[in-house]
């Protein structure tokens, strides 16, 4: 999201000022200099569950007259343009619905519970801690009110499947007020594992992003046909915990799938000043597993790229660090293969860059334990229950 200019403010749930919520009209200048936020969001270090790099998508609508619902998952920051219109109207980096009407002259407002909703498939299936319905340049014409709900249906389900009688739906987000213009952060703690959610907005209106934070819970049985996969990978269930630094990008990025696109498409830390220091980043395996070949990939960071790295392991969350790679000089631009002499086990990793810099991307290419295996068919089970 872009930087925020503003202090957090709590949004208005008073009925007698239907406006309070509202962002003042585009005056000229930078479109985010009023840009407004509902609270500091811990959970956003989490991975983006729709994220369409994982396989997001928005696979449904009931309205998009305005704008694509598609855009609801773009990656970039929304555009605004004041000069950009069509033929149905101003253009709007985001999905936006048209005016709802009531049934006649005598009742020209839509019915209490009426609303638009879009139909969102998750990219990577988990448990959802957060959310950001982000209604940037959405002014006055964002919704009054919005609600999610989620479920858990496997396999690749159509629409009309989803919204089938029998498909039971949980309220994550009940229905709350939300601000105009600004990211609106919404805690989630139902702690069950989904595949889609409904996002609804009351009565009608515009979001432009949506961004659904968690963790990722994999199929255990889809991982053990696969036998040898990567351990770290988001969309396998492996997590970011912790870096000494992510001043220009994410960390979490790191363990995205394919291959860096630009330079901000993974880790890169500011400039290190501190002798006898370095930066490093701390990762959780999807369970115990047994390491045995590593890839370190720098594409794109060519003058920025870390000079060294090493690597290291520990086995449980009190268990002590062991090396897996020793310190070993990188090539700027460069995907680095290394086999290791002997299966690591361990359950965390940790990349250490000297003395700082960035990497692209890191894949551990291996097999669950048994006790891993084992660890993560329960918390499925737990998850879907």
């Amino acid at each position: 999201m872009p930087t925020e200019r503003t202090a957090p403010v709590a949004p208005s749930n008073d009925p007698a000022d239907p406006h309070a919520n509202d962002a003042s009209p585009y005056g000229g200048g930078d479109p985010y200099a009023d840009y407004r936020r509902t609270g500091d969001f811990a959970f956003t270090d989490l991975v983006d569950l729709a994220d369409r790099r994982l396989g997001g998508g928005v696979v449904a609508a009931n309205d998009e007259f305005f704008a694509q619902r598609e855009n609801l998952l773009l990656r970039h920051d929304a555009v605004f343009d004041p000069e950009h219109f069509g033929h149905k109207g101003k253009i709007m980096d985001g999905w936006e619905t048209r005016r709802r009407r009531g049934a006649g002259a005598d009742e020209p407002f839509p019915a209490p519970d009426e609303h638009d909703w879009a139909l969102v498939r998750l990219g990577a299936p988990g448990v959802i801690r957060g959310i950001v319905v982000d209604t940037a340049h959405f002014r006055g014409n964002y919704p009054q009110r919005v609600s999610i709900q989620a479920t858990a249906v496997e396999g690749s389900p159509s629409p009309e499947e989803l919204l089938a009688d029998d498909v039971k739906w949980d309220e994550i987000v009940p229905v709350s007020p939300v601000l105009g213009h600004a990211a609106n952060a919404f805690e989630v703690t139902t702690g069950r594992r989904y595949t889609h959610i409904r996002l609804c907005q009351h009565p009608d209106g515009g979001i432009a992003r949506l961004r659904v934070h968690g963790e990722v819970v994999p199929d255990p049985e889809w991982l053990r046909l696969l036998g040898t996969f990567d351990l770290l990978a988001a969309v396998n269930g492996g997590t970011y915990e912790d870096a000494s630094d992510k001043f220009y990008s994410s960390p979490t990025q790191i363990i995205l799938p394919g291959t860096s696109q630009k330079m901000d498409d993974g880790w890169e830390n500011r400039r290190r000043r501190v002798r006898g220091t370095n930066d490093w980043v701390r990762f959780k395996l999807v369970a115990q597993g047994e390491i045995r070949a590593v890839e370190i990939d720098t594409a794109y960071l060519k003058g920025n790229s870390a000079g060294w790295i090493a690597l290291s392991g520990r086995d449980g969350e009190s268990g002590e660090w062991f090396e897996i790679l020793p310190k070993t000089r990188l090539q700027p631009d460069t995907l680095h293969r290394f086999k290791l002499s002997a299966p690591a086990v361990a359950t965390h990793v940790r990349l250490d860059a000297y003395p700082d810099g960035g990497v692209a991307r890191m894949r551990l290419h291996g097999t669950l334990t048994d006790a891993g295996s084992s660890e993560l068919r329960s918390r499925h089970a737990e998850l879907n229950g």
